[in-house]
């Protein structure tokens, strides 16, 4: 049976992502691996999460997953395209033979015409034909009508978020030859940006605003996810984000316009926006709504924004994950890591110490990596849990 792969950020854990695990246990069958790779603190939608990672690794594994590790935050904080890079080239050395992923359509092979499209060089030469004849068309647009020039309707794939991750993820398995198959889930309860949906199925969004509120979530979590986030919230360990927007804009208000004009995706005059958005704005919401342009939407800013905070804008010391650090594991996934220990040329990460003995670029990654875990840190509601360095002593959680 196939090791199944996994690419998440349980933001939190909730009741969708249970189904989408059965599903993929399924598929794997009793003696095969469920691994996920999923995002540290930090998210690609370019927000903090609202539990860190090891809670976050400590409940997916509680319930579903056998092997989760972690995708650092370079490439949790990246377009969508190099989250999906990121996340399948862990995948494949770790031994997936299949990438498991939802989606609104659930349709593989719809999927993967549109990505086999987008792996060329040529589609994107229509896609700047597209971008330059109209002023103020997003990339997402531009690209949207030029794929329905050559696709037709499957095309409006690329109108769906998790569609969108999906052909990303299928993009990266044609463009750097993963020995992967992909597998589309279709996704059951609200969309991934919808603000309700229905009790017991609401998206991570929904569930989010609801923890603003000071809402109940227990019915929209598996109990095994509830327990572990109620422990880290007695614990004083969940986003503050009163903290978070202090602790950001101290950063932001330290870098000049040319700072910002370098920044990865900030071309084209974005970066000068959000500097002068950073001098005017007095919080981070406003600093996004006074960047922003149909061209450059809110996700992507925020993400800048939160790269530029953690000071992760310098060029990478490698253009995939150099290791794989694990956050947490079962008895199922312990045994897969004793089978690929030996012959697989990924480094793996159970002790943190052991960083110190892997190559530069390794270090480089887990030590930028390591600092944005000490800025998370710094956004506990409760100050006694706001230490530095526990990425460097915290090993994995075994469930």
């Amino acid at each position: 049976m196939p090791h199944v792969g996994v690419i998440g950020e349980y933001n939190p854990f909730h009741n969708g992502h249970a189904y989408h695990l059965a599903s993929c246990r399924e598929l794997a069958g009793p003696d095969s691996a469920v691994i996920c790779v999923m995002s540290g603190d930090f998210v690609q939608r370019g927000e903090t999460a609202v539990y860190s990672k090891f809670a976050r690794a400590e409940a997916a594994c509680r319930c579903g997953a056998d092997l989760v590790i972690e995708l650092p935050a370079r490439w949790s904080l990246s377009s969508a395209e190099g989250f999906a890079r990121g996340g399948v080239s862990l995948l494949q050395r770790l031994g997936a033979s299949v990438l498991c992923f939802g989606s609104e359509s659930g349709d593989t092979e719809r999927l993967m015409r549109v990505a086999a499209l987008l792996a060329g060089s040529e589609i994107y030469e229509e896609i700047r034909r597209t971008l330059a004849a109209s002023g103020d068309l997003s990339f997402a647009r531009a690209r949207l009508l030029a794929v329905r020039a050559q696709l037709g309707e499957d095309a409006e794939l690329l109108a769906s978020p998790n569609d969108i991750l999906a052909v990303e993820y299928c993009k990266a398995i044609l463009s750097h030859g993963a020995q992967m198959v992909p597998y589309a889930i279709p996704r059951r309860g609200a969309g991934h940006d919808e603000a309700d949906g229905a009790p017991g199925f609401r998206s991570a969004s929904a569930i989010r605003a609801m923890l603003r509120r000071g809402e109940d979530v227990r019915g929209e979590l598996p109990a095994e996810a509830a327990a572990v986030y109620e422990r880290e919230t007695r614990n004083g360990r969940r986003l503050s984000e009163d903290v978070l927007e202090t602790a950001a804009l101290s950063r932001l208000r330290m870098y000049d316009a040319a700072y910002f004009s370098a920044l990865p995706d900030a071309g084209d005059g974005l970066g000068l926006r959000i500097y002068r958005a950073v001098r005017e704005a007095s919080d981070l919401q406003e600093i996004v709504e006074t960047a922003k342009t149909k061209r450059y939407p809110t996700a992507r800013i925020r993400r800048i924004l939160l790269r530029a905070s953690l000071d992760l804008c310098a060029e990478a010391p490698c253009a995939l994950p150099p290791y794989a650090r694990v956050l947490a594991a079962n008895a199922r996934g312990r045994a897969h890591l004793a089978s690929i220990r030996e012959t697989e040329a990924l480094p793996l990460v159970t002790k943190p110490a052991s960083v110190h003995k892997l190559s530069v670029p390794c270090q480089a990654v887990f030590r930028e990596t390591a600092l944005a875990h000490d800025f998370y840190t710094l956004c506990f509601a409760d100050k006694k849990a706001r230490t530095a360095g526990e990425d460097w002593k915290t090993g994995p959680a075994i469930v």
